[in-house]
C-alpha cells in the first residue's frame, strides 16, 4: 500500500514544482513553500499579538502557508517570555489582525499550538499558572528567562488522570479561538520536548495509568488531542509536527521508531491536513521513510533545506510541501527570491529573541528585493 501511494505521489509531484499549488486537507496553498513556526518573543505584556507582529506576518504572506510561532493554549502552557497566547479575547483580537493581514496578501496561515509542559521557568509564567507534565520529572535543559539568561526549569506537577481531558479541552478551545480569529487551521506541536512529546517519550512519561507505560498508552494523549481538534474544527484544518529522535529538553525515547510508527498509524485515518516532519538523523532508519511507511496523508518536510534539496524532495514524491525557517527571517520575500534566483540575505541571530513587543530590529526591518 505504501509503495503504491509513494509511486502515485511521485508521479504527481513530477508534473509540478515548488511554485505550483497544492491542497493540504482543507487548505489550498498557492505554492509549496511553507514558513516554519519560529518563536520570536515579540508578544505584548498580556501575551497578545502586537502591531509589529501583524507587519511581520504580512511581509511573508507570499508563502504558500505560514505556520505561526508556537502559541500557548492556556497560561499553564507558556514556557518562554513574550510568546503569544490564544486563550483571551485580547489575544483573539490580536490574531484576527494577523490573519486579516496575511489573507490580504493572498496567503494562508495556521496556528501552531504549543504547550511547553515541564519545559518552562517560573519567571516567564503568570504567577497563578502551574507547570504540569505527564510525570514529576524535571526538564534538564535550561530555559531563557525574561532577561534572556538561561534558568533552571521548575519541577512540574504530574497530571492526574482525570485532569487530562481538561488539558485536551484547552487545546480545543484554543483551536476554536484561532478559527474565530480567522486563522485557517492549527498545527499541534508534538516535538521539541514539549507536553505532547513528554507524553510520547518513555523517559519523561513514567505514568502507570492508561496514558503511560506501553507505546499504545504513551501515544494516547496525542491521539486523543488530534481527534478532539479534528472534531472541533474539521480534520482538514488540523496538522501536527513531529521530530522522532530529537533530544531537546531532555527527550530520550527508548525506541522512537516504534513510538512514531504507532502514532502515525493511529491517526492516519483521521483525514488530517498534514504531518510536519522536522527531519533529523534517526539511527537505523530515515525519519522521512518512517513517516512514509506509516502515514498516507500529506507531508511537509523541514530541516536544513536549500532550494535545490527542496525541489528534489518534491520531485521524488517524498513530500507535498517544504518548510523553511531561518531563511524567512531575513527574507520576507523568500518566494520571490527563490523564483528569480536572487541571493538570500542572512539573519542576525542576536535579534532572534528580544522579548520586546515594540522591537522591530531584526524582525520587520529586513528589506525586500529592490528596496
Amino acid at each position: 500500500m505504501a509503495d503504491v501511494e509513494r509511486e502515485t505521489r511521485a508521479n504527481a509531484a513530477g508534473e509540478s514544482d515548488i511554485f505550483s499549488p497544492v491542497r493540504l486537507g482543507a487548505l489550498d496553498l498557492a505554492n509549496r513553500i511553507v514558513m516554519a513556526p519560529m518563536t520570536r518573543d515579540r508578544a505584548g505584556p498580556e501575551d497578545e499579538p502586537t502591531p509589529i507582529m501583524v507587519d511581520y506576518y504580512r511581509q511573508r504572506a507570499s508563502a504558500g502557508l505560514i505556520v505561526t510561532e508556537g502559541t500557548q493554549p492556556s497560561p499553564a502552557g507558556k514556557g518562554y517570555w513574550r510568546t503569544p497566547g490564544i486563550h483571551s479575547e485580547a489575544q483573539v483580537e490580536g490574531w484576527r489582525a494577523v490573519a486579516d493581514a496575511v489573507h490580504g496578501g493572498g496567503g494562508r496561515i495556521v496556528m501552531q499550538l504549543m504547550h511547553t509542559g515541564r519545559a518552562s521557568v517560573r519567571a516567564n509564567k503568570h504567577p497563578d499558572a502551574e507547570t504540569i507534565a505527564p510525570s514529576a520529572i524535571l526538564c534538564p535543559d535550561k530555559i531563557p528567562g525574561p532577561d534572556g539568561v538561561p534558568q533552571e526549569t521548575e519541577m512540574p506537577r504530574a497530571l492526574e488522570t482525570g485532569e487530562i481531558a481538561g488539558v485536551i479541552g484547552e487545546y480545543v478551545t484554543a483551536a476554536r479561538n484561532a478559527r474565530r480569529a480567522g486563522i485557517d487551521g492549527v498545527e499541534l506541536h508534538c516535538a521539541s520536548g514539549y507536553l505532547p512529546m513528554q507524553f510520547l517519550s518513555s523517559n519523561s512519561n513514567q505514568r502507570n495509568d492508561r496514558y503511560g507505560g506501553s507505546v499504545e498508552n504513551r501515544i494516547r494523549f496525542v491521539v486523543e488531542t488530534l481527534e478532539a481538534l479534528a472534531a472541533a474544527i474539521g480534520p482538514g484544518r488540523v496538522g501536527f509536527r513531529i521530530c522522532p529522535g530529537v533530544t531537546l529538553n531532555g527527550m530520550a525515547d527508548a525506541d522512537p521508531h516504534e513510538t512514531y510508527a504507532a502514532l502515525l498509524k493511529a491517526v492516519d485515518g483521521l483525514g488530517l491536513a498534514y504531518v510536519h516532519l522536522i527531519h533529523i538523523p534517526l539511527p537505523g532508519q530515515d525519519a522521512l521513510e518512517l513517516v512514509r511507511a506509516n502515514w498516507s496523508g500529506p507531508v511537509i518536510e523541514n530541516c536544513g533545506l536549500t532550494l535545490e534539496k527542496a525541489r528534489a524532495v518534491l520531485a521524488e514524491g517524498k513530500a507535498d510541501a517544504v518548510s523553511f525557517g531561518y531563511a524567512f527571517i531575513a527574507n520576507p520575500d523568500l518566494v520571490e527570491r527563490f523564483r528569480t534566483g536572487a541571493a538570500l540575505a542572512k539573519a542576525d541571530r542576536k535579534s532572534f529573541y528580544t522579548g520586546d513587543g515594540d522591537d522591530r530590529r531584526g524582525y520587520t526591518d529586513y528589506p525586500a528585493l529592490g528596496v
